[in-house]
């Protein structure tokens, strides 16, 4: 992994580790891609019923962003997209680490049957 996506994984696993509430958490993660993680946009997209509905981004989307699913429990239940696409192979390793990393805070909405949940 490059300097630069280790440093951004880096203050991304900082900004997790802290805690808090999930749409701040998100909002944090995607300037963060945009900042340190070498693109111009970064966004969160939610599953809502049928479609996606866009949460949290940062920069300017320019064209269309390359999506990847965030999943939890095995169900998809949001896709960060960046924009550009990710430039190989470890840039793309590099993203899906962040979707993979960031999928507890995209539980939005999920109906817990009244139980607490725990990330």
């Amino acid at each position: 992994m490059s300097t630069r996506h280790s440093g951004a994984l880096e203050a991304i696993d900082r900004i997790l580790n802290r805690g808090g509430d999930a749409d701040e958490v998100l909002r944090a993660v995607v300037a963060t891609l945009r900042e340190r993680g070498g693109f111009d946009w970064a966004g969160i997209a939610f599953v809502d019923g049928d479609g996606l509905l866009l949460g949290p981004q940062a920069g300017q989307l320019q064209g269309e962003p390359a999506a990847f699913p965030v999943s939890f429990g095995g169900a998809k239940v949001a896709e960060l997209r960046v924009s550009p696409a990710p430039a190989g192979p470890e840039e793309t390793a590099f993203v899906e680490r962040v979707a993979l990393i960031v999928s507890p805070h995209c539980l939005v909405g999920w109906d817990t049957g009244g139980e607490a949940w725990e990330p």
